[in-house]
């Protein structure tokens, strides 16, 4: 599939697990990564960490033993409209900002019916996107 395409499904799919209501929320806890790096399609795979530390999320990456730290706030669809403030258990939205080192960047996740979770994201000043998949342990 195109990168566009990719994006499309990525947001079709935000736009359908929030329109029914059916996905299991809360981002909270340790997941199995795989994705591709922005450019290059790199695979790579790793863990990472979610937590709810007051009303943002920390996320901690461990991705071939380097670490990459975040800070994410969440959202949910409620009574029609997609609510962003504070972290809570029924976020199906999550959107990080994370460094590592000299590298920065954004992502944007949405939790999938499975309760998996599929994301974009992007290095700071970068021109192209990665794909990145949250799986439960």
């Amino acid at each position: 599939m195109r990168p566009m395409g990719i994006i499309r499904a990525v947001f079709a799919a935000l736009l359908l697990t929030l329109a029914a209501g059916q996905a299991m929320a809360d981002p909270t806890g340790t997941f199995r990564v795989e994705g591709t790096n922005p450019g290059t399609g790199d695979e790579y795979k790793g863990t990472v960490t979610v937590t709810r530390t007051g009303n943002t999320y920390h996320v901690i990456w461990d991705i071939g033993g380097t670490t990459y730290t975040g800070t994410g706030l969440g959202a949910s669809f409620t009574d029609g409209s997609l609510l962003v403030g504070e972290a809570q258990s029924d976020d199906t939205v999550i959107s990080v900002g994370y460094s590592a080192g000299n590298s920065s960047g954004t992502a944007l996740y949405v939790e999938q019916e499975d309760g998996s979770w599929t994301g974009a994201w992007s290095y700071s000043g970068g021109d192209d996107i990665g794909y990145e998949y949250w799986y439960p342990n």
